[in-house]
């Protein structure tokens, strides 16, 4: 009995050890795991704690302001009241959605934009379920809020345009940022966020759009906000200046009719100061989203609203392009300024007739008269023995078929042909297609734009650059000096030549645009007509007596004008295009007339006072 005794205290005693170090390991391995918990990881575990507890968000920043030269704005902000969804704030978002559609309808195209931007974006993301709330709508959702999990009111800003339709193709639009946008940067993905889609709001889109801030709100279990923690403000966008005067845009566009345009340059230093284009469109309307029914209608519209006309419109410029042949010539020493040619009011190439616009001709003229009357053998002549590619060249020097960088995406440079774009046709260049080219048409295709440069550098010599940014966050932009262009290397005899026709076609008896002469007080103004026509026109028709005014109105030659003034102190350049509008002294030149008028009483110092000071 004792030795089985001790036996069962041997057994127990060996039991009570090993449960005692059995014991011992797990408490010291808890300890140990405690240990760790508090001591090694205890900082990343207060750090969780501690973002369950906070929630952060960004706050988007107010893009920044696009303003005119004189500080008025063209594209600001307003307030915008807005319903948004948090995916993770609510179990099912399908629920969510249609009890609020029993508030507030929902489209279906709206729902399924909500649904798939919820699944593209990360759960914690609020996702912009309506904009632009009535105070009524707002006070529905707020009573119905307990039924709404993940659904917060909140307000932030939108675009507004204030001008409206007269300044849409320059300062463009925006609109919110699609898939294709999202480079990475999580300010696209926040409610209310636009992305310039045009003009100006497309080309500074980077400095207007600003820098998001952050807010830190402390959350309860359910994730409902208690309070708010810390708040970084984000950086504004920048605010745009440019060189537009809204005003003197405004006044343009009240005189201009359907398919006209009209570009107005600082002369100088290349500011753009008013560029119109009729018809229009109003950019507001970007803001909310464009109905199919909308865009249908400007996208099937022959009259192209959605086009701006001065950088996008392409049109041979007729007779407005005689200065750049008669220089061209001139450089390439082919005539002389008092060698006059015979206008019998037709030009022979071979068995190829060639009209000039004077059925019964100009009889002997030299250069500055074949520009006074605009005759049109003259310049047949003056272009064959040029050169098509000496031509070329010239109009490049004026701005002419070259990219002229302007802060419009988009723009088109237009076409200046010669004999190696013909032949990377697999066409040849004729002796006929030069001498059509030298009163300009045939296969040219400038833009307004263009042509207004053209008439800068015509009146100062130098290589003016269109543009339209004057400052960036209150910094100065770029250009505006003029002695900041280079000079185009042409003689000055060759240019006094040249501004002397175009001095004449206005201003002496006989000259083809008498009708833009300025009053007196106003200082003189030079200028070309052009007149250019959209369809050819047989022998035969010119025998049974065509005339354009009686065909359909889109059969009808274009009217251009180009000008700048004052003569003496070039201050101002502009190009006017009417399409179909016949002639370019019946129809653009009086509108340039009554433009540089604008242009003069809208800058408020007397003319000759400009002049003296040779500023605007």
């Amino acid at each position: 009995m004792r030795r089985e005794e001790e036996q069962r205290r041997s057994i127990f005693t060996r039991r009570a050890l090993a449960l005692g170090l059995g014991q011992l390991a797990l408490f010291g391995a808890l300890g140990t795991r405690l240990y760790r918990l508090q001591s090694e990881e205890g900082e990343r575990y207060r750090t969780l704690a501690e973002e369950n507890r906070l929630s952060a968000r960004l706050i988007p920043p107010p893009r920044g302001r696009i303003l005119d030269r004189n500080g008025q704005v063209v594209a600001g902000n307003k307030l915008n009241w807005r319903v948004l969804l948090v995916a993770e704030q609510t179990q099912d978002v399908g629920a969510t959605l249609e009890t609020f559609s029993r508030i507030l309808p929902l489209a279906e195209h709206e729902r399924a934009r909500i649904e798939r931007e919820v699944r593209r974006r990360r759960r914690f993301v609020p996702v912009t379920v309506r904009e632009f709330l009535a105070w009524e709508e707002m006070a529905r959702i707020e009573v119905n809020a307990p039924d709404l999990p993940g659904i917060l009111i909140d307000v932030g800003t939108t675009r507004l345009y204030p001008e409206g339709e007269h300044l849409a193709h320059m300062v463009g639009y925006v609109a919110p940022p699609a898939e294709r946008d999202m480079d990475g940067d999580p300010l696209l993905e926040l409610p209310g966020i636009r992305v310039g889609r045009a003009g100006l709001e497309r080309f500074h889109d980077q400095v207007l759009r600003g820098r998001a801030g952050a807010v830190q709100l402390e959350v309860n279990a359910v994730g409902r906000v208690i309070r708010e923690v810390e708040r970084r403000e984000g950086v504004p966008g920048q605010d745009v200046q440019v060189s537009v005067d809204a005003e003197l845009q405004k006044a343009i566009r009240g005189r201009i009719e359907e398919g006209t345009s009209v570009v107005v340059l600082d002369a100088k230093n290349g500011e753009v100061l008013a560029m119109a284009s009729q018809p229009s469109f109003d950019p507001n309307l970007f803001n909310a989203g464009v109905s199919a029914a909308q865009w249908r209608q400007w996208t099937a519209s022959r009259s192209t609203p959605l086009i701006n006309k001065a950088t996008n419109g392409l049109y041979a410029p007729g007779s407005t392009f005689k200065m750049v042949v008669a220089l061209a010539a001139l450089e390439a020493k082919v005539l002389t300024p008092g060698e006059r040619v015979s206008c019998p009011g037709y030009y022979d190439l071979g068995d190829t007739r060639f009209h000039c616009w004077s059925r019964y001709g100009h009889g002997g003229v030299d250069m500055r008269a074949g520009l006074k009357y605009s005759c049109d053998c003259y310049f047949y002549e003056a272009a064959k023995r040029t050169g098509i590619d000496r031509i070329a060249a010239m109009a490049n020097r004026f701005g002419l078929g070259v990219d002229l960088d302007i802060e419009l995406p988009g723009t088109r440079k237009g076409l200046v042909p010669t004999r190696a774009w013909r032949q990377a046709q697999g066409k040849p260049w004729n002796l006929g297609d030069t001498v059509v080219h030298g009163i300009g048409q045939g296969f040219y295709q400038l833009t307004p734009l263009s042509l207004a440069t053209m008439a800068a550098r015509l009146a100062t010599g130098r290589a003016v650059q269109p543009h339209l940014t004057r400052s960036i966050g209150g910094r100065p932009a770029r250009g505006g000096k003029p002695e900041d262009w280079p000079s185009l290397g042409i003689p000055d005899r060759d240019l006094r030549l040249v501004r002397e026709g175009m001095w004449a076609v206005v201003n002496e008896e006989g000259g083809t645009a008498r009708v833009a002469r300025l009053p007196g007080q106003y200082g003189v103004l030079a200028g070309k007509t052009g007149s250019v026509q959209v369809r050819r026109v047989s022998r035969e028709q010119r025998e049974r007596g065509y005339k354009a005014e009686n065909q359909p109105r889109e059969w009808r030659p274009h009217a251009l004008f180009v000008a700048y003034a004052p003569y003496d102190n070039p201050l101002y350049a502009v190009s006017v295009v009417v399409e179909h509008g016949m002639s370019g002294a019946g129809a653009a030149a009086p509108l340039a007339r009554d433009v540089m008028l604008e242009v003069f009483n809208r800058f408020r110092a007397a003319p000759a006072q400009r002049v003296a000071e040779g500023r605007p």
